[in-house]
Parts: structure tokens; C-alpha cells; sequence
């Protein structure tokens, strides 16, 4: 069993951890500059915790040493890459990178795979991403409902109402991503909220990616999260056996229950949607109607798209793919927002980055957070600019870090589509307002979410 201290630093410590278990010997990433270890046993663990977590550690290590570096976890060096030329040259040769939705399964203790061994993993992989395209397919109308009910309680607020993204868009993931994976009885929302209450205790935990170590060291804690996921399992797996017997086979769960999946691989998929499903569809989505709070131009120009394509119909699924605009938008706001700032994968064979050499079973960090705003790659980074995703290039880039294109995890393209039902629907009722003096923070962490509630008002475009 993983040490529970090692994995509450960050989601990528499992990597570690696996590396320290499997190939005990100590490599060294030749020549790559970076931190020597502060620390004999636990290298720049410290480091990372006194930056505020690892995202924040990677910025001041890129800043100060250049778009490769190294540091330590443990008595193990860490390559992190920190451009967009880097990543060409080392995903090129490294085809299959590890998505978020393997991550989340080491981190819970999952097998990615049917119990075999790389092609098992892959079939797996493309069982769980069908049973998503399948679910959004047989559900799309449940999705447009839930969006066209929230947007009808916006439009009955006045004008000088502040109203709370975070709160209300989670609600809105929670309740889509429920009855979309588990079924129509979670529109009961007694069964929402107890799912909720589970969710919430298991991501604090795993989401926040970049604690200090404390969660072995605190009994309450620990028995908490370890409560909240045996309750969560136990709850899936009792949802996957009552399944079996319907007539109706609609959610994620019937489609995975029509492999050769067993019952507990169809929990272990059904907990990694849930969890990851929800976080990232709300993220976006909080993420973009924020940004275009700020910007009135941008919000027309998504307007005049919307009436172009849609007219006064409801958007459907065949006519998001023509939304051209509204997908650069969702993406500037991925980039913006620095989404999910960080990805990792182990050497499977020797490597190398310009002159550097990185040895076989090194842990490689994608500094994607360090990446999406770098200023050699997208001008004026930090300012949010949907039309920059004109360019070819910049889509290219974009879609090489995975954030579209066929390296989009299953999860944000899930995300996408709830987001654009989202925008199509409300941008052509209501003009978003962002509140004068309302700065809004964000904490970089296995998804970056707003520090704080996020707060804007709302006025009737029509």
C-alpha cells in the first residue's frame, strides 16, 4: 500500500511512489539543470509546500532555470518540461500519455486495464470514452432541460442580484453528471445531495493534489476520506446491480454494464466519471461565464454566432460542432484559467529534449499551468482573447498539450459539450455583468478552480 503522506502531496506522487516500489536504484537526469535536494529524504518536498503547491512550485522553477529542469521527490530526480517545443520533441516519440482519467484511477488504487496487460488497458480506455459519447447521445435532451431550468431562474433574478457561479454550476454538473452516469433516480435531489456530501469529502482530499503530508498524521481526517469512499463505492456498487435489471439503458453505467467489464471495474469507471466529470464540466463552465463577464465584445460576438447557426432553435448536438466561436471561447477559457495546469507520465524508454537525456522510468512533469502562459507561445498570455484560436498554429499548440483534438481526455470533452449547451442557451437570453472591484483568484491545483465564490449579475438581452 502506497504511503498515504507521499500520496496527499500531488496526484503525480503515485507515479513516484510506483517508480520508488519498482526500480529502487537512484537515476539521475543527466545534466538537466534544476534544485538539488534540500532535503536527504525527502529532496524539494519542502520546496513545494512552502510555494503553495506544486503548480506554483514549477512557475518559480521554469522562471529560474529555463523550459526544463529538474528537482527532487525523495531520493528521485524529476524532469518537469515547461514549453511547448519541449513537449513537441518528447511526446512525438512517447505516443500514449497518460490521461487524467488513468491519474485519477492510481490515485484511487484503480487498474486502468481489464486485469492484462497494455492492450487491456487500451480496450478498457475505449470502453469507458464510448460509454461517454454513448450516454451523451441517448441524454442530450436531459442536458439542455437542466441548463434551460438554470437559465430560467437567472433570467427571474433582478438586474441587481449578485449571483454565485460556483455554487450554482456545481449544482448544475452534479445533477447532469448523476442522472447521465447513474440514471434517472438520481433526480431525486435527497440522492444528489447524499452523493454530493461523498464527492465533496473524496476531492478535498484528492483534488487539492498538493497538501502537506498531514492526512496520515491526522486519524479524523484519514477515517473521513477513507469513510466517504467506502460509502461512495458502496453506493456505485449497489447502483451498478440494480442496473442490470432495467429495461431502460440510457446512463453510463448500462453501457459499461454491456462489456465484458466486472462489476467492480464498472464502480471503479462509474467513480472515476462522477468524480472527474463533475469537477471539470463545473470548472469550465464557471471559468467561462466568468470571462465573459469581462467582456462585452466577446459576448456579442458569441451572440451573433449563436443566431447565425441556431436561429431561435434550441442548440442540438449535430450544431455544436459549428459553433466555431464558441469553441474558441471554451478554449481561451481552458488556456486562461490554466484548466488542469499538470500532467505526468513515466520514461518508458530513454528520452531525450534538446541535449538532455532523460533516463529510462524518470517521472516527466508537464508544467502545462507554465505552458498555456508562456509568452514565446500565446501573445499577451494572460489576457483572455478567444480569437486567437484563428490561427493554426495556436490551435496546433493547443491541441498538442490535449487540450482538443483526439488527446482530449474523455472527461473535458464531456465538459465541452455541457459548456456549450450552457452558453448557447444563456448567451442569447442574458448579458453577463461582471461586479466592479471583484477580482477573483484562482488556486492551480489537480483542477484549477476560483479561491473564493465568483460572483456576477445578469440582465435580459430580449
Amino acid at each position: 500500500m502506497l504511503d498515504f503522506a507521499i500520496f496527499a502531496v500531488t496526484f503525480v506522487v503515485v507515479l513516484v511512489a510506483a517508480v520508488l516500489y519498482l526500480y529502487p536504484s537512484s537515476r539521475r537526469a543527466s545534466g538537466i539543470p534544476g534544485l538539488n535536494p534540500t532535503d536527504e529524504k525527502d529532496g524539494n518536498l519542502q520546496d513545494i509546500v512552502n510555494t503553495g503547491g506544486l503548480h506554483q512550485f514549477l512557475v518559480s522553477l521554469h522562471g529560474e532555470f529555463g523550459s526544463v529542469a529538474s528537482f527532487w521527490f525523495g531520493g528521485r530526480p524529476v524532469v518537469s518540461l515547461g514549453s511547448v517545443r519541449l513537449l513537441r520533441q518528447h511526446i512525438n516519440p512517447n505516443h500514449t500519455t497518460d490521461s487524467f482519467e488513468t491519474m485519477l484511477k492510481s490515485l484511487l488504487g484503480y487498474q486502468s486495464g481489464m486485469g492484462g496487460g497494455a492492450a487491456e488497458a487500451v480496450m478498457r480506455k475505449k470502453v469507458y470514452e464510448n460509454a461517454i459519447n454513448d450516454t451523451l447521445k441517448s441524454n442530450f435532451p436531459l442536458v439542455l432541460k437542466l441548463v434551460e431550468q438554470l437559465v430560467a431562474k437567472w433570467k427571474s433574478f433582478p438586474e441587481s442580484q449578485h449571483t454565485p457561479l460556483c455554487a450554482h454550476l456545481l449544482g448544475l454538473a452534479m445533477k447532469t453528471v448523476t442522472q447521465l452516469a447513474l440514471g434517472e433516480s438520481f433526480g431525486d435531489d435527497a440522492k444528489v445531495l447524499s452523493f454530493r456530501k461523498n464527492h465533496d469529502a473524496i476531492w478535498s482530499e484528492i483534488g487539492k493534489g498538493y497538501l502537506d503530508g498531514s492526512l496520515e498524521k491526522s486519524s479524523s481526517r484519514k477515517g473521513n476520506y477513507e469513510k466517504a469512499l467506502s460509502e461512495m463505492e458502496s453506493m456505485l456498487l449497489s447502483v451498478v446491480k440494480e442496473r442490470k435489471g432495467q429495461k431502460q439503458k440510457t446512463a453510463f453505467v448500462d453501457a459499461l454494464l454491456q462489456s465484458n467489464l466486472t462489476e467492480r471495474q464498472v464502480m471503479e469507471d462509474c467513480m472515476v466519471f462522477t468524480l472527474a466529470g463533475c469537477v471539470i464540466a463545473a470548472n469550465l463552465c464557471i471559468w467561462a461565464l466568468h470571462f465573459l463577464s469581462t467582456s462585452e465584445e466577446v459576448q456579442d460576438k458569441l451572440y451573433q454566432e449563436l443566431e447565425e447557426v441556431l436561429g431561435s432553435d434550441p442548440v442540438s448536438l449535430d450544431k455544436i460542432p459549428q459553433l466555431k466561436y464558441c469553441q474558441r471561447v471554451l478554449s481561451e477559457t481552458v488556456r486562461t484559467a490554466k484548466l488542469t495546469p499538470i500532467a505526468a507520465r513515466l520514461q518508458a524508454v530513454e528520452g531525450k529534449v534538446d541535449q538532455h537525456v532523460i533516463p529510462k522510468e524518470t517521472l516527466v512533469i508537464y508544467a502545462l499551468g507554465v505552458v498555456l502562459q508562456d509568452s514565446d507561445t500565446w501573445s499577451t498570455p494572460y489576457r483572455f482573447d478567444p480569437d486567437r484560436f484563428e490561427e493554426e498554429s495556436v490551435e496546433k499548440s493547443f491541441c498538442l498539450l490535449g487540450f482538443s483534438g483526439n488527446r482530449t481526455c474523455p472527461e473535458l470533452r464531456f465538459a465541452y459539450t455541457v459548456a456549450s449547451v450552457l452558453l448557447s442557451t444563456l448567451v442569447r437570453r442574458l448579458k453577463l455583468h461582471q461586479l466592479e472591484g471583484h477580482a477573483v483568484e484562482v488556486r492551480s491545483q489537480l483542477v484549477s478552480t476560483p479561491k473564493d465564490e465568483t460572483w456576477l449579475t445578469v440582465s435580459g438581452r430580449r
